[in-house]
């Protein structure tokens, strides 16, 4: 029988990153049925909560959070690490305050389907988790989904930018 320590570490990284890569569609074709309309609140909710994990793992490793090309940064690192090497992507810097994640490969998409749906049932789960995720990892920055694969776009572009000040409401006399 086979110890752990003799399968190599890169083998298990992506075993298990498959497997919860997996798991959202294995819960929504069990839980669906059961929950209704309900359903995507309920899912909704559950990933706004995992993306506390980014927060977790950013601290933790001490990942840089202070501007938005680092936010970025920190977000594909946190994807891999959550969801697994089948994410493809990377950052570009558009100005000091702003960035953009170009994803050109994503794991949550090669599990379960559109069913005949407009956009993939893992566009609700990732605007859940990223958007959340950015504002814990820098409440002075936000997420916005430009494009994205799940909607038929060839690939995802999430733009995170400073959060704009209100604007002052000037009365005229």
């Amino acid at each position: 029988m086979a110890e752990l320590k003799e399968i190599p570490e890169e083998v298990r990284w992506r075993l298990a990153a498959e497997f919860a890569a997996r798991l959202p569609a294995m819960y929504e074709t069990a839980f669906r049925p059961l929950a209704g309309e309900k359903y995507d609140e309920i899912e909704q909710e559950i990933w706004m909560e995992l993306s506390r994990s980014a927060q977790e793992i950013a601290r933790y490793l001490s990942l840089p959070t202070g501007n938005a090309k680092q936010l970025a940064e920190t977000m594909r690192l946190v994807l891999v690490i959550l969801f697994g090497p089948g994410f493809s992507s990377e950052a570009l810097e558009v100005a000091p305050d702003r960035s953009v994640i170009i994803m050109k490969r994503c794991p949550l998409l090669d599990h379960g389907s559109a069913n005949g749906q407009p956009v993939h049932p893992a566009f609700y789960r990732c605007i859940a988790f990223t958007i959340t995720a950015v504002t814990l990892l820098n409440r002075n920055y936000s997420a916005r989904f430009v494009r994205t694969m799940c909607s038929g776009d060839r690939q995802c572009e999430i733009k995170i930018a400073a959060n704009e000040e209100p604007k002052a409401d000037v009365k005229k006399k």
